[in-house]
């Protein structure tokens, strides 16, 4: 049992983070993240998902991480935080949600050579609204309170030690079980992204910012010549 706790809760999420690197690496090598997302194959309203995927998702992940940071050990944010937490997840998961059903449907449905569909892109939707139903659930979940707020007990007692590479699986092993499937499906993400169509939702307009900073550097000090 104590095997499995740790292969669950501390190796996984490891590996799925290396799984992430390598696979961005691998991703940038083979198409530059473009394959998927861009050419005459992507229609207007996909071009829309592309965007509002790249507002919400990001603002979701940045507001669940602003709240691990600043949540106690056992209980919520302040109140003022948390209605700008609570708001601002109210415009970005349905963008969220919006971007991804655009972005995935339509090729899911055409499932063409051009498409290229992959049995991985048929697992990120699935993916993406258990991460999001189970954020509501663990929110709103009745046996939580202010002062004994079970997410920060769980979820974000485990990622923090993970994060600081002092990892505690025992928090996540007395978690209550949407706790628990919410760890799993979140480290599954992970893993999979780079391989998926979404991967370049993020990583391209990241790299035009790579660039132009490199560019703009190269302006400023150009190379001395060679004597």
């Amino acid at each position: 049992m104590a095997g499995m706790v740790v292969t669950l809760w501390v190796v996984l999420p490891y590996v799925a983070v290396v799984s992430c690197v390598i696979g961005h690496v691998w991703r940038y090598r083979l198409d530059g993240f473009l394959g998927c997302l861009y050419g005459p194959h992507v229609d207007l309203a996909q071009r829309f998902g592309i965007r509002a995927l790249r507002v919400g998702m990001p603002t979701v992940a940045a507001m669940r991480v602003v709240e691990m940071v600043v949540s106690g050990p056992h209980s919520r944010p302040g109140p003022g935080i948390r209605i700008v937490l609570e708001a601002t997840q109210l415009v970005a998961v349905p963008l969220t949600i919006i971007g991804a059903v655009l972005v995935l449907i339509p090729p899911l449905i055409a499932a063409d050579g051009r498409a290229r569909v992959t049995p991985l892109d048929r697992m990120t939707m699935p993916l993406l609204v258990a991460a999001l139903v189970s954020a509501v659930l663990v929110t709103f979940d009745a046996n939580s309170s202010d002062v004994h707020y079970r997410t920060a007990e769980t979820l974000f007692t485990w990622a923090r030690s993970l994060v600081t590479l002092h990892p505690d699986p025992q928090v996540m092993r007395h978690a209550p079980l949407i706790y628990q499937a919410r760890g799993l499906v979140l480290v599954l993400i992970i893993a999979v992204w780079p391989y998926t169509r979404l991967a370049g939702v993020l990583a391209v307009p990241a790299l035009r910012v790579l660039r132009q900073f490199e560019n703009g550097s190269a302006e400023r000090y150009p190379s001395a010549p060679i004597v």
